[in-house]
């Protein structure tokens, strides 16, 4: 085959272009391969990639460029930072929904952190402690559960989705290949355990996480998980990650539309999700695939059991009795104070504070201004979260154990009081403008 005179010019072109590798770069211009929509992503990514070996420096990557390929519909917008996260799901779906250019309808800015937390269900509560041979855990939920938060901002944002599950990781790479070549990023659910950044032992592998895949970066990908900064993950071990995950095994979604939602459907939907969120934490709504003895455990309920077994000092049942043990103790505080401090399943004043934002911004919506008074309620509740997670001492010794457990217990009934008369009235409110709407 004959070779063109400036080969070697013409092979590091296209590397500056596609991100291929000089032996790849001159093998293509061979044989007259194009230049694809991957390749492409692949030099748009190659600059995150010393931002994400360099990540345990804390160094934030620069916001990478929408895909070569020409994308459906307007020029989209960079994919931001992660930044001000509260909500890990929210805000992650906040930059996925940026980076698609969907915007709120009456303010034309991006369908916020909080306003999103909102939509899928917002704030709840919910408390275990479980005895094993070695430890005693006590978890503790102050975000929506156990309804689905993620499918339900899904469902709830009024921005069109395309959701797929496949049992085939081959169709799974096809999906998202699709999706990153039209220029938007991929949601993925894989297995935390799994990911080569994790220590896998100090996670339990029932336990999940959803990343965006933002890029390529030569034969890898780029991943946010929140952290701050672009993760590299080869194919494989992404692919290894999602399979683990047995339950919508291969799931992915992706914003395939910039277009917005209409601003009555965004009322309509906030309503719906209120109405859950205060049933739920007033106990008037039957809490999905959770057994009836477990029910005492969630919402306003839940919040006084956990106050009488705080302030429970004989029982087996009661904290003083479960936590008499040093080494147990320490362990369990060191969980709770962790729940109250993630942005996961908790957070800063128990996401009480991001859900007055939400009412705030839901208040701008069609015939929703009401809702803007109930804000205060939960600001109040946000400080007094805060003031719970200050009692929480990991290093308290077992013998001020019951004393601090009973400090907890006051300030659990004082949030139990003020849930109970925030949620009530929220709900009436809600109430009226639906009868209003309808």
């Amino acid at each position: 085959m004959g070779q063109p005179a400036n080969l070697k010019k013409q092979a590091r072109e296209r590397m500056e272009r596609t991100g291929e590798n000089y032996t790849t770069a001159r093998k293509n211009i061979l044989t007259g391969k194009p230049e694809s929509p991957k390749a492409a992503r692949a030099a748009q990514a190659r600059d995150y990639a010393k931002e994400a070996r360099d990540a345990k420096a804390g160094i934030k990557p620069k916001a990478p460029k929408p895909a070569a390929a020409p994308a459906p519909q307007d020029e989209l917008p960079e994919y931001p930072a992660p930044e001000d996260v509260i909500q890990y799901d929210a805000a992650l779906w906040h930059r996925v929904l940026v980076q698609a250019g969907v915007t709120n309808p009456v303010t034309e800015a991006p369908l916020s952190q909080a306003l999103l937390a909102g939509l899928a269900g917002g704030i709840g509560f919910m408390v275990f402690t479980f005895e094993y041979e070695e430890t005693t855990t006590a978890t503790l939920v102050t975000r929506a559960h156990p309804e689905p938060y993620t499918q339900n901002l899904l469902a709830r944002c009024g921005a069109k989705v395309t959701e797929r599950t496949t049992g085939s990781a081959a169709r799974a790479v096809e999906y998202m290949d699709a999706a990153l070549d039209a220029g938007r990023t991929v949601a993925v659910r894989v297995a935390i355990n799994a990911l080569p950044w994790i220590d896998g032992n100090e996670v339990d592998e029932a336990e999940t996480i959803d990343l965006v895949v933002v890029g390529d970066h030569e034969d890898d990908l780029l991943v946010d998980d929140g952290s701050g900064v672009l993760n590299v993950i080869s194919q494989e071990d992404l692919a290894f990650a999602r399979a683990k995950r047995k339950k919508e095994k291969h799931w992915l979604a992706w914003v395939p539309s910039s277009r917005s939602p209409k601003a009555e459907t965004l009322a309509t939907n906030a309503l719906v999700a209120i109405e859950e969120t205060t049933s739920r934490l007033l106990g008037t709504r039957e809490l999905s695939g959770i057994p009836d003895h477990f029910a005492k455990n969630f919402g306003i309920t839940g919040m006084r059991t956990f106050a009488a077994r705080l302030r429970d000092t004989t029982t087996k049942t009661g904290w003083s009795q479960m936590f008499a043990d040093q080494e147990r103790l320490a362990g369990g505080m060191t969980q709770l104070s962790g729940f109250l401090s993630d942005t996961r399943f908790g957070g800063e004043g128990a996401l009480r504070g991001l859900y007055a934002d939400f009412l705030d911004e839901a208040a701008g919506l069609p015939g929703l201004s009401a809702l803007g008074e109930h804000s205060a309620d939960y600001l109040q509740l946000a400080q007094l979260w805060d003031e719970f997670a200050e009692l929480v001492d990991p290093e308290v010794t077992v013998e001020n154990r019951s004393a601090m457990f009973a400090q907890m217990a006051d300030a659990m009934e004082r949030i139990a009081e003020v849930e109970e008369q925030a949620a009530t009235a929220l709900a009436a409110t809600a109430k009226s403008l639906a009868s209003q709407a309808s």
